[in-house]
């Protein structure tokens, strides 16, 4: 079910998700992820210097151009280095597809020092929780045909997410620009809407 995700869920997947994968975990303060913490007395927070969770999905397909992602994700860490306010971040993408070990191979390469990437594959369950738990999503969706939409945008808007949509011919018939999400063109412009919403 597409919703938004309670903290003590939140944190609770967070936990599950640390225990594979690293860029979850926090070896700085105990009962804690990167995102959230639980004290002693069994209250759970949102730490108040966590990094900003972005999140898409994929079928890691030619209609999706996550060189957009990366160009943008790349002056983010250059701004982000001249200008402090703006808080690290973790892109989270899901999914399987004949291009994600080519990215995979494209994210190893950047020496990025303020944003990381996790490219998981989660248990049905838990992609709705994540994706309520997330800060900003991301749809790359170009269509090739021009004509279908990404349904990935309905559930990111059932969790209550923020969306940034790649521009393409029908994409205004689900995201309206400024009004229920932001629709991008290229690099530079999501660069802008990173900065926005973070």
């Amino acid at each position: 079910m597409f919703q938004q995700t309670s903290l003590p869920v939140a944190h609770k997947l967070f936990t599950k998700l640390s225990q594979q994968y690293d860029v979850f975990s926090n070896r700085n303060i105990p009962n804690s992820t990167i995102f959230t913490t639980q004290s002693k007395d069994g209250t759970i927070e949102w730490l108040r210097d966590r990094p900003a969770l972005v999140i898409s999905s994929t079928s890691w397909t030619e209609d999706e151009d996550f060189g957009i992602l990366l160009k943008a994700l790349t002056e983010y860490d250059e701004a982000q280095r001249e200008d402090s306010p703006l808080p690290n971040l973790i892109c989270v993408i899901t999914g399987k597809g004949p291009q994600k070990e080519f990215y995979r191979s494209e994210i190893q390469n950047r020496q990025w020092k303020k944003v990381e990437f996790c490219l998981p594959w989660l248990e049905s369950e838990d992609y709705p929780k994540l994706l309520g738990a997330a800060d900003l999503g991301i749809c790359l969706h170009a269509s090739s045909s021009g004509l279908d939409l990404p349904m990935k945008v309905v559930d990111m808007f059932g969790c209550g997410l923020p969306v940034c949509a790649l521009k393409f011919n029908c994409i205004s018939e689900l995201v309206e620009d400024g009004s229920n999400g932001l629709v991008f063109q290229d690099a530079k412009e999501l660069l802008q809407q990173l900065k926005v919403n973070e």
